[in-house]
C-alpha cells in the first residue's frame, strides 16, 4: 500500500516533519507533494480551500480514501512501525482526540508566525522523479468522496 502526503511546502514546521517522515520511511510507504503543486492537486481534485484545512493523506490504492488535518497526522502515525500502539492509546484517552484536534488547528492557523515561512517550496526527494504524479484515466475515482475530504 502507498499513500500520498500533501503538505505545505512553504511551512518550516511542515517541511521538517516531512523530512523526518522521509528519513523514517525511506520512500517505502509514503510519497509527498507540496500543496503548492497545482498539477498534483488538480489530479486529486483538491482545491486551495481544501488545503486551508491542513495536510492531506490519500490512499494511493483507493484515492477516495482520505484523511485531513489531525486525522491525517494520526493515520500517518498509525501506519509507521509500532506507531499504532501510540495512536490507539491516544485515541483511547477520553477527550484527547478533541484536545488534539484543537491543538492541530492552532498550529495550522499560526504555523508561519510560530515557525516561519520558507522562501522556496520544498520538493521531496521521494517525488522529484515524478513518481507522485497520478495517472488520470477515464475510470479513475479521483476527487471528492460523497462527504468531501475525509
Amino acid at each position: 500500500m502507498n499513500y500520498y502526503v500533501i503538505y505545505d511546502g512553504n511551512c518550516n514546521l511542515c517541511v521538517t516533519l516531512v523530512q523526518l517522515l522521509e528519513n523514517l520511511d525511506q520512500g517505502k510507504l509514503f510519497r509527498y507533494a507540496p500543496m503548492q503543486d497545482e498539477q498534483t492537486l488538480a489530479q486529486f481534485g483538491i482545491t486551495s480551500q481544501d488545503c486551508e484545512q491542513g495536510m492531506i493523506l490519500i490512499d494511493a490504492n483507493a484515492p477516495q480514501r482520505r484523511w485531513q488535518g489531525s486525522d491525517a497526522a494520526e493515520e500517518i502515525g498509525r501506519l509507521l512501525p509500532v506507531g499504532s500502539i501510540f495512536v490507539d492509546a491516544y485515541r483511547a484517552l477520553p477527550g484527547m482526540k478533541w484536545v488534539g484536534d484543537r491543538f492541530y488547528e492552532q498550529i495550522r492557523d499560526n504555523r508561519y508566525t510560530l515557525f516561519g515561512k520558507r522562501s522556496s517550496t520544498y520538493e521531496s526527494a521521494f517525488c522529484t522523479d515524478g513518481s507522485c504524479k497520478v495517472e488520470n484515466s477515464p475510470n479513475s475515482e479521483l476527487g471528492r468522496t460523497e462527504k468531501g475530504l475525509i
